[in-house]
Protein backbone atom coordinates (compact mmCIF):
# COMPACT_ATOMS: atom_id res chain seq x y z
CA UNK A 1 0.00 0.00 0.00
CA UNK A 2 1.51 3.44 -1.04
CA UNK A 3 0.29 6.83 0.56
CA UNK A 4 -1.80 7.92 -2.25
CA UNK A 5 0.27 11.66 -2.54
CA UNK A 6 0.51 10.79 -6.23
CA UNK A 7 -2.97 11.09 -7.37
CA UNK A 8 -4.29 14.04 -8.69
CA UNK A 9 -7.71 14.97 -8.99
CA UNK A 10 -10.00 18.02 -9.75
CA UNK A 11 -7.91 20.73 -10.76
CA UNK A 12 -4.53 18.98 -10.30
CA UNK A 13 -5.44 16.98 -13.14
CA UNK A 14 -5.49 20.44 -15.84
CA UNK A 15 -1.62 20.02 -17.42
CA UNK A 16 -1.97 24.05 -16.95
CA UNK A 17 -1.74 23.23 -13.41
CA UNK A 18 0.97 20.89 -13.73
CA UNK A 19 3.34 22.82 -15.78
CA UNK A 20 2.85 25.93 -13.15
CA UNK A 21 3.78 23.44 -10.34
CA UNK A 22 6.65 22.47 -11.89
CA UNK A 23 7.88 25.66 -12.81
CA UNK A 24 7.57 26.71 -8.80
CA UNK A 25 9.05 23.19 -8.05
CA UNK A 26 12.13 23.54 -10.47
CA UNK A 27 12.76 26.74 -9.25
CA UNK A 28 12.64 25.95 -5.32
CA UNK A 29 16.54 24.73 -5.09
CA UNK A 30 17.77 28.02 -6.07
CA UNK A 31 17.38 29.29 -2.64
CA UNK A 32 19.38 26.98 -1.58
CA UNK A 33 22.39 29.12 -3.09
CA UNK A 34 23.77 32.37 -1.94
CA UNK A 35 22.62 34.77 -1.15
CA UNK A 36 19.71 33.77 0.65
CA UNK A 37 22.59 30.55 1.18
CA UNK A 38 19.42 28.35 2.79
CA UNK A 39 22.22 25.80 2.39
CA UNK A 40 20.04 23.09 4.54
CA UNK A 41 17.06 23.85 1.76
CA UNK A 42 18.93 21.65 -0.34
CA UNK A 43 18.83 18.37 1.31
CA UNK A 44 14.36 18.63 0.76
CA UNK A 45 14.08 21.20 -2.10
CA UNK A 46 13.75 18.49 -5.13
CA UNK A 47 10.75 16.26 -3.10
CA UNK A 48 7.86 18.56 -4.87
CA UNK A 49 9.46 18.67 -8.23
CA UNK A 50 9.99 14.71 -7.90
CA UNK A 51 6.60 13.60 -6.36
CA UNK A 52 4.88 15.96 -9.57
CA UNK A 53 7.01 13.87 -12.15
CA UNK A 54 6.81 10.38 -10.12
CA UNK A 55 2.53 10.75 -10.17
CA UNK A 56 2.68 11.97 -14.14
CA UNK A 57 0.10 10.08 -15.52
CA UNK A 58 2.27 9.03 -18.83
CA UNK A 59 6.42 8.78 -19.43
CA UNK A 60 6.06 11.92 -22.08
CA UNK A 61 4.16 13.88 -19.50
CA UNK A 62 7.18 13.19 -16.71
CA UNK A 63 9.22 14.43 -19.27
CA UNK A 64 7.90 17.40 -19.70
CA UNK A 65 7.78 17.89 -15.93
CA UNK A 66 11.56 17.43 -15.74
CA UNK A 67 11.78 20.34 -19.00
CA UNK A 68 9.72 22.82 -17.58
CA UNK A 69 11.28 22.11 -13.73
CA UNK A 70 14.73 22.37 -15.33
CA UNK A 71 13.58 25.56 -17.30
CA UNK A 72 12.81 27.32 -14.33
CA UNK A 73 15.98 26.17 -12.52
CA UNK A 74 17.80 27.69 -15.23
CA UNK A 75 16.34 30.58 -15.14
CA UNK A 76 16.55 30.73 -11.42
CA UNK A 77 20.33 30.62 -10.75
CA UNK A 78 20.77 32.93 -13.81
CA UNK A 79 18.30 35.14 -13.03
CA UNK A 80 21.10 37.81 -12.75
CA UNK A 81 22.01 37.95 -16.49
CA UNK A 82 18.24 38.98 -17.18
CA UNK A 83 19.93 42.86 -17.47
CA UNK A 84 22.25 41.41 -19.94
CA UNK A 85 20.29 39.18 -22.06
CA UNK A 86 16.49 40.03 -21.77
CA UNK A 87 14.26 37.42 -23.24
CA UNK A 88 17.63 35.45 -24.96
CA UNK A 89 17.71 34.14 -21.65
CA UNK A 90 14.09 31.99 -21.34
CA UNK A 91 15.10 30.56 -24.58
CA UNK A 92 19.23 29.40 -23.30
CA UNK A 93 16.91 28.10 -20.49
CA UNK A 94 14.40 26.18 -22.33
CA UNK A 95 16.96 24.63 -24.54
CA UNK A 96 18.95 23.49 -21.42
CA UNK A 97 15.89 22.44 -19.25
CA UNK A 98 15.63 19.42 -21.95
CA UNK A 99 18.70 17.75 -20.20
CA UNK A 100 16.47 17.24 -17.30
CA UNK A 101 13.24 15.53 -19.46
CA UNK A 102 15.18 12.20 -19.82
CA UNK A 103 15.60 12.98 -15.89
CA UNK A 104 11.96 13.27 -15.49
CA UNK A 105 11.17 10.02 -17.55
CA UNK A 106 13.82 8.45 -14.98
CA UNK A 107 12.04 9.43 -11.85
CA UNK A 108 8.82 8.27 -12.94
CA UNK A 109 10.23 4.80 -13.96
CA UNK A 110 11.99 4.45 -10.63
CA UNK A 111 9.88 5.92 -8.20
CA UNK A 112 6.45 5.13 -9.95
CA UNK A 113 3.01 3.63 -8.36
CA UNK A 114 4.75 0.26 -8.56
CA UNK A 115 7.78 1.57 -6.26
CA UNK A 116 9.08 -1.52 -4.41
CA UNK A 117 11.45 -1.68 -2.04
CA UNK A 118 13.99 -3.64 -4.48
CA UNK A 119 13.01 -0.45 -6.79
CA UNK A 120 13.66 2.04 -4.15
CA UNK A 121 17.16 0.69 -3.65
CA UNK A 122 18.20 1.02 -7.30
CA UNK A 123 16.44 4.54 -7.18
CA UNK A 124 18.79 5.81 -4.09
CA UNK A 125 21.29 5.17 -6.89
CA UNK A 126 20.07 5.62 -10.47
CA UNK A 127 18.38 8.89 -9.54
CA UNK A 128 21.15 10.95 -8.14
CA UNK A 129 23.33 9.16 -11.25
CA UNK A 130 20.66 11.04 -13.58
CA UNK A 131 20.94 14.15 -11.87
CA UNK A 132 24.91 14.02 -12.23
CA UNK A 133 24.74 13.46 -16.01
CA UNK A 134 22.51 16.74 -16.49
CA UNK A 135 25.12 18.58 -14.55
CA UNK A 136 27.54 17.03 -16.58
CA UNK A 137 26.25 17.74 -20.02
CA UNK A 138 25.38 21.69 -18.93
CA UNK A 139 28.53 22.27 -17.67
CA UNK A 140 30.49 21.98 -20.75
CA UNK A 141 31.40 25.84 -20.96
CA UNK A 142 29.66 26.13 -24.37
CA UNK A 143 26.60 25.21 -22.58
CA UNK A 144 27.04 27.57 -19.83
CA UNK A 145 29.45 25.90 -17.81
CA UNK A 146 28.66 24.46 -14.14
CA UNK A 147 27.04 27.32 -12.56
CA UNK A 148 24.67 26.46 -10.08
CA UNK A 149 26.02 22.72 -9.26
CA UNK A 150 23.99 21.54 -6.51
CA UNK A 151 26.65 20.60 -4.75
CA UNK A 152 28.28 23.95 -4.87
CA UNK A 153 25.06 25.35 -2.57
CA UNK A 154 27.01 23.34 1.20
CA UNK A 155 29.86 25.60 0.30
CA UNK A 156 29.47 26.24 3.66
CA UNK A 157 29.14 23.06 5.44
CA UNK A 158 32.10 21.40 7.09
CA UNK A 159 31.51 17.40 6.05
CA UNK A 160 30.35 18.22 2.64
CA UNK A 161 33.43 20.06 1.74
CA UNK A 162 35.63 16.64 2.88
CA UNK A 163 33.75 14.95 0.74
CA UNK A 164 34.45 17.70 -1.85
CA UNK A 165 37.82 16.77 -1.27
CA UNK A 166 37.59 13.03 -1.96
CA UNK A 167 35.00 13.41 -5.24
CA UNK A 168 34.79 16.98 -5.81
CA UNK A 169 31.56 18.74 -6.08
CA UNK A 170 30.23 15.76 -8.10
CA UNK A 171 30.19 13.95 -5.00
CA UNK A 172 28.26 16.28 -2.94
CA UNK A 173 25.40 16.80 -5.34
CA UNK A 174 25.19 13.16 -5.23
CA UNK A 175 24.51 12.88 -1.99
CA UNK A 176 22.17 15.49 -1.99
CA UNK A 177 20.27 14.12 -4.93
CA UNK A 178 20.09 10.81 -2.89
CA UNK A 179 19.02 12.21 0.58
CA UNK A 180 16.20 13.92 -1.92
CA UNK A 181 15.32 10.52 -3.21
CA UNK A 182 14.88 8.76 -0.20
CA UNK A 183 12.60 11.03 1.47
CA UNK A 184 10.72 11.13 -1.92
CA UNK A 185 10.46 7.47 -1.23
CA UNK A 186 9.55 7.66 2.22
CA UNK A 187 6.50 9.90 1.45
CA UNK A 188 5.12 7.61 -1.14
CA UNK A 189 6.09 4.16 -0.98
CA UNK A 190 4.64 2.56 2.44
CA UNK A 191 6.42 -1.16 1.66
CA UNK A 192 9.72 0.36 0.91
CA UNK A 193 10.19 2.88 3.99
CA UNK A 194 12.44 0.34 5.75
CA UNK A 195 14.66 0.95 2.51
CA UNK A 196 14.74 4.43 2.47
CA UNK A 197 15.04 4.96 6.00
CA UNK A 198 18.43 3.15 5.25
CA UNK A 199 19.33 4.81 2.50
CA UNK A 200 19.28 7.88 4.13
CA UNK A 201 21.29 6.93 7.10
CA UNK A 202 23.80 5.29 4.91
CA UNK A 203 23.86 8.62 3.10
CA UNK A 204 24.90 10.38 6.42
CA UNK A 205 27.46 7.48 7.56
CA UNK A 206 28.84 7.87 4.65
CA UNK A 207 29.62 11.55 4.96
CA UNK A 208 30.70 11.41 8.47
CA UNK A 209 33.24 8.38 7.60
CA UNK A 210 34.67 10.79 5.06
CA UNK A 211 34.86 13.70 7.20
CA UNK A 212 36.77 11.17 9.84
CA UNK A 213 38.80 9.13 7.68
CA UNK A 214 40.17 11.08 4.33
CA UNK A 215 43.41 12.59 4.03
CA UNK A 216 44.09 16.29 4.75
CA UNK A 217 46.97 17.97 3.22
CA UNK A 218 49.54 19.01 6.01
CA UNK A 219 49.21 22.99 6.45
CA UNK A 220 52.93 24.40 6.18
CA UNK A 221 53.79 27.64 6.45
CA UNK A 222 51.73 30.78 5.18
CA UNK A 223 51.58 33.68 2.69
CA UNK A 224 49.84 37.32 3.19
CA UNK A 225 48.34 38.36 0.56
CA UNK A 226 46.47 41.72 -0.01
CA UNK A 227 43.04 41.93 -1.86
CA UNK A 228 42.39 45.51 -3.63
CA UNK A 229 39.04 45.91 -4.55
CA UNK A 230 38.02 49.76 -6.00
CA UNK A 231 34.23 49.24 -5.69
CA UNK A 232 32.25 50.73 -8.48
CA UNK A 233 34.13 53.39 -10.10
CA UNK A 234 32.95 54.51 -13.66
CA UNK A 235 36.09 54.74 -16.48
CA UNK A 236 39.53 52.47 -16.98
CA UNK A 237 41.56 55.39 -16.07
CA UNK A 238 39.70 56.39 -12.55
CA UNK A 239 39.12 52.79 -11.64
CA UNK A 240 43.18 51.92 -11.68
CA UNK A 241 43.35 55.86 -10.21
CA UNK A 242 41.90 54.06 -7.24
CA UNK A 243 43.38 50.47 -7.52
CA UNK A 244 46.90 52.64 -7.41
CA UNK A 245 45.67 54.71 -4.19
CA UNK A 246 44.46 51.55 -2.51
CA UNK A 247 47.92 49.62 -3.24
CA UNK A 248 49.79 52.60 -1.44
CA UNK A 249 47.85 52.34 1.45
CA UNK A 250 49.77 48.53 1.60
CA UNK A 251 53.19 50.37 1.99
CA UNK A 252 55.34 48.48 4.85
CA UNK A 253 52.30 45.13 5.76
CA UNK A 254 54.98 43.02 4.79
CA UNK A 255 52.82 40.97 1.91
CA UNK A 256 54.19 38.78 -0.46
CA UNK A 257 51.64 39.60 -3.16
CA UNK A 258 48.70 42.30 -4.27
CA UNK A 259 46.05 41.24 -6.42
CA UNK A 260 43.58 43.08 -8.07
CA UNK A 261 40.54 42.08 -9.91
CA UNK A 262 39.42 41.10 -13.35
CA UNK A 263 39.83 44.14 -16.05
CA UNK A 264 41.14 46.07 -13.24
CA UNK A 265 43.67 47.48 -16.26
CA UNK A 266 42.14 48.75 -19.46
CA UNK A 267 45.35 48.99 -21.81
CA UNK A 268 48.08 46.73 -23.13
CA UNK A 269 51.35 47.37 -20.48
CA UNK A 270 53.19 46.01 -23.53
CA UNK A 271 52.67 49.39 -25.28
CA UNK A 272 51.98 51.54 -22.57
CA UNK A 273 55.89 51.59 -20.76
CA UNK A 274 54.44 54.44 -18.53
CA UNK A 275 51.22 52.65 -16.95
CA UNK A 276 53.80 49.56 -16.44
CA UNK A 277 56.12 51.79 -14.64
CA UNK A 278 53.43 53.06 -12.41
CA UNK A 279 52.45 49.25 -11.22
CA UNK A 280 56.14 48.41 -10.87
CA UNK A 281 56.65 51.33 -8.17
CA UNK A 282 53.66 50.38 -6.06
CA UNK A 283 55.76 46.90 -6.47
CA UNK A 284 58.64 48.53 -5.06
CA UNK A 285 56.93 50.65 -2.98
CA UNK A 286 54.76 47.68 -1.30
CA UNK A 287 57.97 45.10 -1.52
CA UNK A 288 55.60 42.32 -3.44
CA UNK A 289 54.98 41.31 -6.70
CA UNK A 290 50.93 42.68 -8.08
CA UNK A 291 48.77 40.73 -10.02
CA UNK A 292 46.67 42.60 -12.29
CA UNK A 293 44.42 41.81 -14.90
CA UNK A 294 44.57 43.48 -18.89
CA UNK A 295 41.59 43.71 -20.51
CA UNK A 296 42.83 44.92 -23.82
CA UNK A 297 43.30 44.68 -27.17
CA UNK A 298 46.98 43.42 -27.83
CA UNK A 299 49.79 45.03 -29.90
CA UNK A 300 51.09 41.52 -29.92
CA UNK A 301 48.80 39.49 -32.17
CA UNK A 302 45.01 40.66 -33.09
CA UNK A 303 42.16 40.62 -30.62
CA UNK A 304 41.40 41.59 -27.32
CA UNK A 305 42.90 39.44 -24.51
CA UNK A 306 42.12 38.83 -20.47
CA UNK A 307 45.19 38.29 -19.15
CA UNK A 308 46.52 37.79 -15.31
CA UNK A 309 49.85 39.85 -15.72
CA UNK A 310 52.60 39.14 -12.58
CA UNK A 311 54.24 42.96 -12.39
CA UNK A 312 57.57 42.87 -10.39
CA UNK A 313 59.74 46.17 -9.03
CA UNK A 314 61.46 45.98 -12.30
CA UNK A 315 58.43 46.42 -14.47
CA UNK A 316 56.83 42.99 -15.99
CA UNK A 317 58.20 39.50 -15.02
CA UNK A 318 56.91 37.64 -18.24
CA UNK A 319 54.29 35.76 -16.28
CA UNK A 320 50.89 36.46 -18.51
CA UNK A 321 48.24 34.00 -18.33
CA UNK A 322 45.39 34.33 -21.03
CA UNK A 323 41.57 33.59 -19.92
CA UNK A 324 40.94 30.32 -21.90
CA UNK A 325 37.00 29.93 -20.75
CA UNK A 326 35.16 32.31 -21.46
CA UNK A 327 31.41 33.67 -21.01
CA UNK A 328 28.73 32.53 -23.33
CA UNK A 329 27.05 35.76 -24.88
CA UNK A 330 29.36 37.93 -22.12
CA UNK A 331 33.06 37.53 -23.69
CA UNK A 332 31.55 35.64 -27.03
CA UNK A 333 28.80 34.48 -28.74
CA UNK A 334 28.32 31.27 -29.78
CA UNK A 335 27.53 30.73 -33.36
CA UNK A 336 27.37 33.95 -34.12
CA UNK A 337 26.41 33.52 -37.50
CA UNK A 338 23.50 32.20 -36.26
CA UNK A 339 22.96 33.77 -32.50
CA UNK A 340 24.35 37.20 -33.40
CA UNK A 341 20.85 38.56 -33.38
CA UNK A 342 21.49 38.20 -29.40
CA UNK A 343 23.39 41.03 -29.45
CA UNK A 344 20.35 42.91 -30.52
CA UNK A 345 18.18 42.11 -27.49
CA UNK A 346 20.95 42.69 -24.96
CA UNK A 347 24.44 43.36 -23.94
CA UNK A 348 25.78 40.63 -25.32
CA UNK A 349 29.48 40.92 -26.54
CA UNK A 350 29.66 42.65 -29.77
CA UNK A 351 33.24 41.25 -30.36
CA UNK A 352 34.42 38.11 -29.33
CA UNK A 353 37.29 37.86 -27.21
CA UNK A 354 40.10 35.55 -27.84
CA UNK A 355 40.83 32.60 -25.72
CA UNK A 356 44.09 31.30 -24.13
CA UNK A 357 46.06 27.77 -24.91
CA UNK A 358 47.30 26.88 -21.76
CA UNK A 359 46.97 27.55 -18.18
CA UNK A 360 50.20 28.81 -16.66
CA UNK A 361 51.45 28.53 -13.19
CA UNK A 362 53.39 31.94 -11.77
CA UNK A 363 56.41 31.57 -9.57
CA UNK A 364 56.76 34.57 -7.00
CA UNK A 365 60.40 36.09 -5.79
CA UNK A 366 59.95 34.02 -2.54
CA UNK A 367 59.36 30.36 -4.51
CA UNK A 368 55.62 30.75 -3.76
CA UNK A 369 53.43 29.23 -6.91
CA UNK A 370 50.41 31.06 -7.73
CA UNK A 371 47.83 29.37 -9.89
CA UNK A 372 45.87 32.11 -11.39
CA UNK A 373 42.12 31.57 -13.37
CA UNK A 374 39.93 34.52 -14.49
CA UNK A 375 36.27 35.60 -13.12
CA UNK A 376 33.89 32.41 -14.70
CA UNK A 377 36.78 29.97 -14.73
CA UNK A 378 36.42 29.35 -10.52
CA UNK A 379 33.44 27.32 -11.47
CA UNK A 380 35.52 24.86 -13.14
CA UNK A 381 36.80 22.00 -10.86
CA UNK A 382 38.82 20.66 -13.36
CA UNK A 383 40.97 24.11 -14.09
CA UNK A 384 41.57 24.14 -10.59
CA UNK A 385 42.44 20.46 -9.80
CA UNK A 386 44.72 20.64 -12.87
CA UNK A 387 46.79 23.91 -11.69
CA UNK A 388 47.17 22.10 -7.97
CA UNK A 389 48.52 19.32 -10.37
CA UNK A 390 50.93 21.33 -11.86
CA UNK A 391 52.26 22.52 -8.75
CA UNK A 392 50.23 25.43 -7.58
CA UNK A 393 49.99 26.12 -3.49
CA UNK A 394 47.87 28.67 -4.04
CA UNK A 395 44.51 29.78 -6.36
CA UNK A 396 44.24 33.06 -7.32
CA UNK A 397 41.05 34.41 -9.36
CA UNK A 398 40.64 37.46 -10.57
CA UNK A 399 36.52 38.36 -11.33
CA UNK A 400 34.26 41.41 -12.19
CA UNK A 401 31.01 41.36 -11.00
CA UNK A 402 29.88 45.00 -11.39
CA UNK A 403 27.10 44.76 -13.80
CA UNK A 404 25.12 42.52 -11.27
CA UNK A 405 25.60 44.13 -8.26
CA UNK A 406 22.40 44.16 -7.16
CA UNK A 407 22.05 40.55 -7.65
CA UNK A 408 22.60 36.88 -5.89
CA UNK A 409 25.66 36.62 -8.50
CA UNK A 410 28.40 38.46 -6.49
CA UNK A 411 27.59 35.92 -3.46
CA UNK A 412 27.41 33.20 -5.75
CA UNK A 413 30.64 33.55 -7.66
CA UNK A 414 32.32 34.35 -4.00
CA UNK A 415 30.93 31.34 -2.44
CA UNK A 416 33.03 28.94 -5.33
CA UNK A 417 36.07 29.22 -3.63
CA UNK A 418 35.15 27.16 -1.07
CA UNK A 419 35.17 24.52 -2.80
CA UNK A 420 37.73 24.85 -5.30
CA UNK A 421 39.76 24.84 -2.05
CA UNK A 422 38.22 22.05 -0.37
CA UNK A 423 38.99 19.93 -4.00
CA UNK A 424 42.40 20.42 -4.26
CA UNK A 425 43.62 21.48 -0.69
CA UNK A 426 45.15 24.61 -1.89
CA UNK A 427 44.11 27.67 -0.46
CA UNK A 428 42.61 30.30 -3.23
CA UNK A 429 41.68 34.12 -3.03
CA UNK A 430 39.02 35.34 -5.10
CA UNK A 431 39.47 38.99 -5.77
CA UNK A 432 37.39 41.27 -7.69
CA UNK A 433 37.09 44.47 -8.54
CA UNK A 434 33.16 45.83 -6.70
CA UNK A 435 32.47 42.73 -4.51
CA UNK A 436 32.62 40.20 -2.90
CA UNK A 437 35.97 39.06 -2.46
CA UNK A 438 36.38 36.30 -0.40
CA UNK A 439 39.89 33.99 0.36
CA UNK A 440 39.61 30.59 1.90
CA UNK A 441 42.12 28.01 3.43
CA UNK A 442 43.06 24.60 2.37
CA UNK A 443 40.22 23.39 4.12
CA UNK A 444 37.75 25.61 1.89
CA UNK A 445 36.97 27.60 5.25
CA UNK A 446 36.80 30.89 4.52
CA UNK A 447 39.83 33.13 6.27
CA UNK A 448 39.41 36.30 7.26
CA UNK A 449 36.56 39.08 5.95
CA UNK A 450 34.55 39.05 2.97
CA UNK A 451 34.87 42.45 1.11
CA UNK A 452 31.20 43.42 0.20
CA UNK A 453 29.82 44.92 -2.56
CA UNK A 454 29.76 47.93 -0.80
CA UNK A 455 33.22 48.09 -0.32
CA UNK A 456 36.47 50.13 -1.74
CA UNK A 457 39.17 48.72 0.46
CA UNK A 458 42.37 46.60 0.41
CA UNK A 459 42.51 44.02 2.93
CA UNK A 460 45.58 41.87 3.82
CA UNK A 461 44.74 38.00 4.38
CA UNK A 462 47.30 35.75 6.44
CA UNK A 463 46.49 32.06 4.43
CA UNK A 464 47.97 29.14 5.79
CA UNK A 465 49.47 26.67 3.22
CA UNK A 466 49.53 22.98 2.44
CA UNK A 467 51.54 20.10 0.91
CA UNK A 468 50.08 16.82 -0.16
CA UNK A 469 46.86 16.11 -2.39
CA UNK A 470 43.39 15.56 -1.78
CA UNK A 471 41.95 12.25 -3.25
CA UNK A 472 40.25 14.18 -5.84
CA UNK A 473 42.86 15.80 -7.05
CA UNK A 474 44.52 12.23 -7.10
CA UNK A 475 42.03 10.49 -9.35
CA UNK A 476 39.17 13.16 -10.83
CA UNK A 477 36.22 13.04 -11.41
CA UNK A 478 35.48 9.32 -10.52
CA UNK A 479 31.86 10.24 -9.52
CA UNK A 480 30.81 11.17 -12.94
CA UNK A 481 32.51 8.20 -14.28
CA UNK A 482 30.68 6.10 -12.01
CA UNK A 483 27.13 7.57 -12.00
CA UNK A 484 27.92 6.84 -15.61
CA UNK A 485 28.70 2.67 -15.25
CA UNK A 486 25.32 3.24 -13.21
CA UNK A 487 22.82 4.38 -16.13
CA UNK A 488 24.82 1.81 -18.51
CA UNK A 489 23.93 -1.05 -15.94
CA UNK A 490 20.29 0.01 -15.57
CA UNK A 491 20.29 0.39 -19.57
CA UNK A 492 21.51 -3.26 -20.06
CA UNK A 493 19.43 -4.81 -17.48
CA UNK A 494 16.13 -3.12 -18.26
CA UNK A 495 17.09 -3.44 -22.21
CA UNK A 496 17.58 -7.44 -21.31
CA UNK A 497 14.48 -7.48 -19.37
CA UNK A 498 12.48 -6.21 -22.17
CA UNK A 499 14.32 -8.72 -24.54
CA UNK A 500 12.72 -11.75 -22.27
CA UNK A 501 9.32 -9.75 -21.96
CA UNK A 502 6.72 -12.80 -23.74
CA UNK A 503 4.66 -11.56 -26.12
CA UNK A 504 1.24 -10.41 -25.07
CA UNK A 505 -0.79 -13.81 -25.09
CA UNK A 506 -4.23 -14.01 -27.15
CA UNK A 507 -7.50 -14.22 -25.00
CA UNK A 508 -8.70 -17.43 -24.66
CA UNK A 509 -12.03 -18.53 -26.77
CA UNK A 510 -13.89 -19.55 -23.43
CA UNK A 511 -12.45 -16.00 -21.46
CA UNK A 512 -15.49 -13.20 -20.86
CA UNK A 513 -14.85 -9.80 -21.44
CA UNK A 514 -15.20 -7.55 -18.79
CA UNK A 515 -18.44 -6.08 -21.00
CA UNK A 516 -19.49 -9.42 -21.22
CA UNK A 517 -19.38 -9.74 -17.40
CA UNK A 518 -21.04 -6.50 -17.03
CA UNK A 519 -24.31 -7.76 -18.64
CA UNK A 520 -23.52 -6.80 -22.39
CA UNK A 521 -22.10 -9.63 -24.47
CA UNK A 522 -19.58 -9.01 -27.15
CA UNK A 523 -20.30 -9.49 -30.23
Amino acid sequence: MQIPLGRLRGHARSPWWRGAAALLAGALPALSFPAPSLWWLAYFALVPWMLLMRAAPTPRRAALDGWLGGTAFMIAVHHWLLPSLNVFIVVLAALLGTLWAPWGWLVRSMLGRTATASRVAAALVVVPSGWLMVEQVRSWQGLGGPWGLLGSSQWQVGPALRLASVGGVWLVSLLVVAVNTAVVALLVAESARTTAATGAVACAVVTGAVSWWAPRPAEEGSTRVAVVQPGVVKGVDARFDRSEALTRELAGRDVDLVVWGESSVGRDLTSRPRLTARIAALSRLTGADILVNVDARRSDRPGIYKSSVLVGPSGLTGDRYDKMRLVPFGEYVPARSVLGWATSVGKAAGEDRKRGTRQVVMTLPGGLRVGPMVCFESAFPDMSRQLTRDGTRLLVAQSATSSFQHSWAPEQHASLGALRAAETGRPMVHATLTGVSAVYGPDGRRVGPWLGTGSSTSEVYDIPLADGTTLYVRFGDWPLRGALAVLAVLAAVEGLRSFRRPAARPTAPHARTAHESAGHPGR
